[in-house]
């Protein structure tokens, strides 16, 4: 797809615009409804839908359906990363007002990275042709990784604050309490962070970890680093409403990790077999259509059978808990 320097400046333009309508809506702290979030998730699913249409009229299918497959993975690779977030925000006991602002200014903080790792993926890309066999070596790996976890249930109850974040704790110093929304204050005539900032920069450094399968992902459906980023923003941008949508469902999802890992392996087995077919081997290629209908049958099985598995387990907890009851405790008052 030819995208002019233009058409660039125009889509970070109006991103920008539509993350400055966003910060505007919830510059004032409250606690999000989930009403507010689902109307908002719809708001953003929609945009999404709307810039896809617009480049299947203007570039045609195959950009539009790699916009979507893209999209479509980048977002419930996001979901995983709303685990830690949730961890985060306990971590630092961000009260639940303050918990939107975070999580813009966290968001905003991980696009921008993200856009870095974008630039140097398509740089490498266009330059090393081998490095789809090492993108897809590293998603079949990341894969067959999650599947492991998943069996083990290895999952972190508690944040680790990464090397980054403690240098600049160690640099600056933190305050010992929340102080609004300000980022900095004065202490002892020291100017020094607030929990506030030191959370913020928690999530946007955290999203770096996850952008190392996230981005060889989209890269495995698409090369065309203006789909690449575009699918990534709208992905993230709507990360924040999500949030407070499917905060409480998260632990539901239990076979998301099974789902994920389906996902990043048939891309990795896509990305080697793109790798054989341009050094010369016939091999057979998998179509954009064919990795979007996997892409979402998977993600639906994935959430059914989460669903039915919660369930089955909260009437199993509810067995045992009236198993465990004493006489006493059915005697009639």
């Amino acid at each position: 797809m030819d995208v002019s320097p233009t058409l660039w400046v125009l889509t970070i333009v109006g991103l920008a615009a539509l993350i400055a309508v966003d910060f505007l809506i919830g510059r004032k702290p409250h606690e999000v409804s989930v009403k507010e979030a689902g109307i908002w998730t719809a708001v953003w699913i929609a945009l999404a839908g709307l810039f896809g249409l617009g480049l299947f009229l203007h570039a045609g299918g195959r950009p539009a359906g790699e916009f979507f497959a893209g999209f479509i993975t980048e977002k419930s690779l996001s979901v995983d990363n709303l685990f830690v977030f949730v961890l985060i925000m306990a971590k630092f006991a961000v009260p639940t007002k303050y918990q939107q602002r975070v999580l813009l200014i966290g968001v905003l903080i991980a696009l921008v990275l993200r856009a870095v790792f974008i630039a140097a993926g398509a740089a490498i890309i266009a330059s090393f042709s081998w490095v789809f066999y090492l993108f897809g070596a590293f998603l079949v790996w990341t894969a067959w990784k999650l599947v492991q976890e998943a069996r083990a249930e290895e999952h972190d109850e508690e944040y680790e604050e990464n090397r980054l974040l403690r240098a600049a704790e160690r640099r600056f110093g933190v305050a010992d309490r929340y102080h609004g929304t300000s980022l900095w204050i004065r202490e002892n005539g020291k100017r020094v962070m607030t929990p506030m900032l030191v959370v913020m920069l928690a999530i946007g450094t955290t999203d770096v970890l996850f952008a190392l399968d996230s981005i060889p992902a989209i890269f495995g459906l698409t090369q065309d680093p203006y789909i690449v980023f575009t699918a990534n923003a709208f992905a993230l941008m709507g990360l924040r409403q999500l949030y407070f949508l499917i905060g409480g469902l998260l632990k539901r999802l239990v076979h998301l990790s099974y789902g994920l890992s389906v996902i990043l392996g048939f891309i990795g087995v896509k990305l080697v077999l793109h790798a054989l077919h341009e050094s010369g081997v016939h091999v057979p290629e998998i179509s954009i259509p064919v990795s979007l209908g996997v892409i979402c049958a998977v993600l639906v099985v994935t959430t059914v059978t989460s669903l039915m598995a919660s369930r089955k387990q909260a009437g199993r907890e509810e067995v045992q808990e009236g198993s465990r009851r004493t006489p006493e405790d059915h005697v009639d008052v």
